[in-house]
């Protein structure tokens, strides 16, 4: 397998014909085994509908500066890719920095600094022929030793790599040429142009040190990076891809105030924002100050119970809480119908792997009440963390606390600010909430989450059961025995986790109506983090 787009252009959608392979094998070998599939993930709804554009509106217009808010700041806000973990993260890193690969927007790995890359033999050693002309922002040319920099330093406890799991298969990357390299894998892994393709795999120059100053071969350069202030970011006119980008300026800022951030864009203080609550959504439909998308690309909110901490370390506790999820509840008043009703399974309904077989659990007071009983527990007084900062989590606890009275137990939410929450809750407290992002496979977030090494194994599960079931499927090209892993996968993380996941959640953006060229990418908000690039500001 093959694939190669010339000249630095978008690739557009591969077709069938195109690869000279059948749908089934395009998918597998282009790392689509598993990924959010377009029936559901890659849809998006555009608020009120998108008016039909004129030629003019439609051609991409050259300057402008626009300002951004998100809903996460930090003084640990990151410029390293190895370390991001957030979405102002990755929108900063996608500034700066390209990987091998990108994903288009049906989320298949497409070239990026890689002209082509190919299998030599099923899965297990891959070549990549990287792009030439391409310089960094420093004025270095890109190399092939870049990228055995940039990949091995995942595999060095000393990094601390958000991705060290995922690149924990690398068994060699060697710089075969000045602009090949060889990857060789512990075992065959058909995903692995989509594992290049997460915002942690960008390519930094060989050696580098201090990460502060963004140098990458990205469509801006870095001119001010203040932790927990802002990042602003300019052209880089020496961009590899002819046309791109078309803004002068992008300023990024944190606004974790959800209302604050509505009230910045109305305001014309920004002109683009994320992670907007649904309730919110709703007030804004008919507003013609902003244009709202709406995407589902499988991002969740789920409860977090440490399986090693009590009273969570009993089963029956962690299944009663779940049991507790009053589903149809959250996704009519939380979430407004911007969200699809969860199983306590990481993969959304309506895409590839999602094992619809699984029961539904459903609200069961009375059984949580028994299970309750049976662990020693009945009438227990439990500490909920739950913050802004977890999209909805609040809402969501108030929903679970009432329906935990009916069960005979008291669940007292501890609201913290959203200020520090992922550094200091997130990770730590045994009964508490995450927020997950879309990965753009069902294997990396798995690998990314569950697995029992995972730095951001949310719930300190571990399953010797599920290690073994995640390694097999990535190189497993019978497509009904891998169905058959990730469904065994499902069932486990549903049976013994302790993660609850009541719905998937909808990621709402908004933008000034002048903002044009701002589509859906369904790996999450800010067109799945990579906006600067590909919108422009209306004359």
């Amino acid at each position: 397998m093959r694939n190669t787009y010339p000249n630095g252009s978008i690739p557009p959608l591969l077709t069938d014909a195109s690869a000279g392979l059948s749908r089934r094998d395009t998918l597998k070998l282009l790392g689509m085994a598993g990924v959010l599939g377009a029936s559901m993930s890659g849809g998006s709804l555009i608020v009120p509908s998108a008016q039909a554009a004129s030629p003019e509106a439609a051609t991409p217009r050259r300057g402008g500066s626009i300002r951004v808010a998100s809903d996460t700041i930090s003084t640990l806000d990151q410029m390293d890719p190895a370390k991001g973990s957030n979405n102002t993260d990755y929108v900063r890193m996608n500034m700066f920095y390209n990987g091998l690969t990108a994903f288009d927007d049906k989320l298949q790995p497409q070239p990026a600094l890689a002209e082509s890359f190919e299998t030599l033999d099923n899965g297990t050693t891959w070549r990549f022929i990287l792009r030439a002309g391409v310089s960094f922002h420093n004025g270095k040319p890109l190399d092939a030793q870049d990228v055995v920099f940039s990949l091995s330093r995942h595999q060095d406890p000393n990094t601390a790599s958000k991705a060290m799991t995922l690149a924990q298969q690398f068994k060699a990357i060697e710089a075969t040429g000045e602009r090949e390299v060889m990857i060789t894998l512990s075992a065959p892994d058909i995903e692995l142009p989509s594992i290049l393709g997460v915002p942690h795999m960008l390519i930094v120059p060989a050696g580098t040190e201090d990460f502060s100053l963004g140098i990458g071969t990205g469509p801006f350069k870095c001119q001010e990076f203040t932790p927990g202030v802002r990042t602003v970011a300019v052209r880089y006119e020496n961009y590899w891809r002819s046309g791109h980008p078309f803004l002068d300026q992008v300023e990024l800022v944190g606004i974790s105030d959800e209302p604050a951030r509505v009230n910045a864009l109305l305001a014309g203080d920004v002109q683009l924002i994320s992670s907007i609550n649904p309730r919110t959504a709703k007030r804004l439909e008919q507003d013609r100050r902003v244009s709202l998308l709406a995407t589902n690309a499988g991002t969740y909110t789920d409860l977090i119970m440490h399986t090693d901490a009590q009273p969570f370390s009993d089963p029956r506790v962690r299944e009663a809480i779940k049991l507790l999820f009053d589903r149809e509840t959250i996704n009519r008043s939380v979430f407004q119908g911007y969200a699809v009703i969860g199983n306590d399974q990481p993969i959304m309904p309506g895409t590839p792997y999602y094992f619809a077989d699984l029961p539904q659990r459903t609200f069961d007071p009375d059984r949580a009440r028994s299970l309750l009983a049976e662990a020693g527990v009945a009438g227990a007084r439990l500490s909920l963390v739950a913050s802004p900062a977890a999209e909805s989590s609040l809402d969501i606890a108030a929903v679970l606390q009432q329906s935990a009275l009916s069960a005979g137990i008291q669940i007292n939410i501890n609201r913290v600010p959203g200020d520090g929450y992922w550094d200091n809750h997130w990770l730590t407290s045994p009964f508490a909430f995450g927020n997950i992002i879309a990965r753009p496979t069902a294997n990396i977030l798995l690998t990314q989450f569950f697995k029992s090494d995972a730095p951001w194994n949310e719930s300190r599960w571990r399953n010797p059961q599920f290690d073994q079931l995640l390694s097999l499927s990535r190189a497993e090209s019978d497509e009904a025995r891998r169905k058959q892993m990730y469904a065994d996968m499902q069932t486990l993380i549903h049976e013994q986790s302790g993660i609850g996941i009541p719905a998937f959640i909808s990621t709402i953006d908004a933008h000034h109506p002048s903002l044009k060229g701002y589509g859906s990418i369904p790996l999450g908000g800010f067109m799945g983090f990579m906006f600067a690039e590909h919108v422009w500001l209306e004359g």
